[in-house]
C-alpha cells in the first residue's frame, strides 16, 4: 500500500490506494455464511454446514476437563506435545505402514485448515501453480492465493451417481510452474474415495513432474460400504514427496477444538513448521494432551461413528429420493450431492436460497466448491452429520413440499 498524500490537521496522511491488499480484496462473505444466516433467520433445519450434532467420546471430554482444571493451559511446544506427535506416528504406522519419526516428521497444527495454509505458504513462491481436483474445499484456492500462487482446478468426471479421476486432464494441467498437487481423499464435497488405480496414476504424474503432494485426509476414518482409504504416501516413491494432513475434528466430532497434524519427510515438515510458527505458533494445550490418549483407541470409536453416519446417509438418501431429488453416491465423509433439476431448478444457488422458506431446510450449492467454469450448477450438498431427528424432520419437510 502506498503512503503518498497530504497530511490533514491531525497529521493523518490521505492516500488513494489505502485499503486491503489485493490478495484478500474480493474475499467477501461466502455462501456458507449466507446459508447459515438463512437457517438462523428462518428456523430451518441446517443441513448446509458440516458441523456435527453427534456426541464425542466421554473419556476424551473428561480428559480435557481434567487437563484444564489441573492447569495445563499454557503454550505447548511449537511443534506440538511429544505425546501427541508420538500418537500420530503410531497411528500412521499401525493403520498404513507409514513409519514417521515423531521428533521431526510429525507437526501438530491448529486444525487441518492451518496445516493446509502453512503447507502452501511453505512450498509455493509467487507465480507458482497448485493443482486440485474440482469440486474442492474452498480454502485451497484461498491458501494458494495467500501464498502468491494460483490454483489450477482439474475437474473430476461425473460417472453415473459418482465421480472419477480424469488422468489425462490432470497430466495436461501440469505446466512448468506447477509445484504442488493438493489431494483430498476421502473427498469433500462429493464423498468420493480415490481408488488404488487412481492414486497410482496421480503418483506417476507427481513423480514424473517432481511435484510435492499435499493430502487432506480429515475424513480418513469415515468411510462406508467396505471402501478402504489408502494414503498416497504409502505408494512406492511417494513418502518422500508427500505431506499428509489430518485432524481430530471430524473423527471425534470436536470440530471446535482445531487440532490437526502433518506427517511427512523432515525437510518438508520443517518448512511447514517455519510458516506455522508465525501464524498461531501453537494452540490447544489441554486438547492435545487428551487426544494423545484417545488416538490410540480411535478404531473402536470410529467404528461406532461410521455406523451412525452410514445410517444417517441412507436415511437422507432415501428421503431425497422420495422427495424427487436425485442423490449421488457417498462412500465417505459427511455429505450427499443431489440433482435439483427434477424440482424445476436450473441452478443450485437459487434452489438453496429459496429452500429455507419453501421447505424449512438449508443446503449448500455445490457450485461454491468449483473453481472451473463448467461446474454442474444443478448439484446441491446436504450434510448428514446431524442428529437422526434433524434428518428425519428435514426429509419429512422436503417430501411434503414435493
Amino acid at each position: 500500500m502506498g503512503t503518498s498524500g497530504t497530511a490533514d490537521a491531525r497529521g493523518i496522511v490521505g492516500t488513494a490506494d489505502w485499503g486491503p491488499a489485493a490478495r484478500v480484496r474480493d474475499m467477501g462473505t461466502s455462501i456458507f455464511t449466507e446459508m447459515t444466516e438463512l437457517a438462523r433467520r428462518t428456523g430451518a433445519v441446517n443441513l448446509g454446514q458440516g458441523v456435527p450434532e453427534l456426541a464425542s467420546p466421554d473419556a476424551l471430554l473428561k480428559d480435557v476437563a481434567e487437563a484444564v482444571l489441573s492447569g495445563n493451559n499454557q503454550y505447548p511446544p511449537a511443534v506440538g506435545f511429544p505425546a501427541l506427535r508420538e500418537a500420530v506416528a503410531e497411528h500412521q504406522l499401525r493403520r498404513y505402514g507409514l513409519d514417521y519419526n515423531p521428533a521431526g516428521e510429525v507437526l501438530i497444527t491448529t486444525g487441518a485448515t492451518e496445516a493446509l495454509a502453512s503447507a502452501l505458504l511453505a512450498l509455493c513462491d509467487p507465480g507458482d501453480e497448485v493443482l486440485a481436483f474440482d469440486p474442492c474445499y474452498d480454502a485451497y484456492a484461498a491458501d494458494a492465493r495467500l501464498a502468491g500462487a494460483r490454483l489450477v482446478a482439474v475437474p473430476l468426471v461425473s460417472d453415473g451417481d459418482g465421480f472419477v479421476l480424469d488422468a489425462d486432464a490432470l497430466r495436461a494441467a501440469v505446466t512448468a510452474r506447477t509445484r504442488v498437487l493438493v489431494l483430498n481423499t476421502p473427498h469433500n464435497p462429493t464423498g468420493k474415495v480415490f481408488t488404488a488405480e487412481e492414486l497410482a496414476a496421480i503418483a506417476e504424474i507427481a513423480q514424473e513432474h517432481s511435484l510435492t503432494v499435499v493430502t487432506d485426509e480429515v475424513y480418513e476414518h469415515l468411510v462406508y460400504n467396505g471402501v478402504a482409504h489408502l494414503p498416497i504416501a504409502s505408494l512406492p516413491g511417494m513418502r518422500e514427496r508427500t505431506l499428509t494432513i489430518s485432524s481430530a475434528g471430524k473423527t471425534f466430532s470436536v470440530t471446535g477444538w482445531k487440532i490437526g497434524w502433518v506427517s511427512g519427510p523432515a525437510l518438508l515438515v520443517a518448512a511447514v513448521a517455519a510458516a506455522k510458527q508465525f501464524l498461531t505458533y501453537a494452540s490447544g494445550t489441554p486438547y492435545q494432551e487428551a487426544l494423545a490418549r484417545a488416538l490410540g483407541s480411535v478404531e473402536e470409536w470410529a467404528a461406532d461413528l461410521r455406523e451412525t453416519l452410514r445410517h444417517n446417509r441412507n436415511l437422507l438418501s432415501e428421503g431425497l429420493t422420495r422427495a424427487g431429488l436425485r442423490p449421488y453416491r457417498a462412500d465417505a465423509g459427511y455429505f450427499l450431492q443431489a440433482d435439483v433439476r427434477p424440482w424445476g431448478y436450473a441452478d443450485g444457488v437459487t434452489f438453496c436460497r429459496e429452500l429455507p422458506e419453501r421447505a424449512g431446510v438449508v443446503a449448500i450449492p455445490t457450485s461454491a466448491f468449483y473453481e472451473s467454469a463448467d461446474a454442474p450448477v444443478w448439484l446441491v450438498r446436504f450434510s448428514f452429520c446431524k442428529r437422526e431427528e434433524s434428518i428425519r424432520t428435514a426429509v419429512e419437510q422436503l417430501i411434503t413440499v414435493r
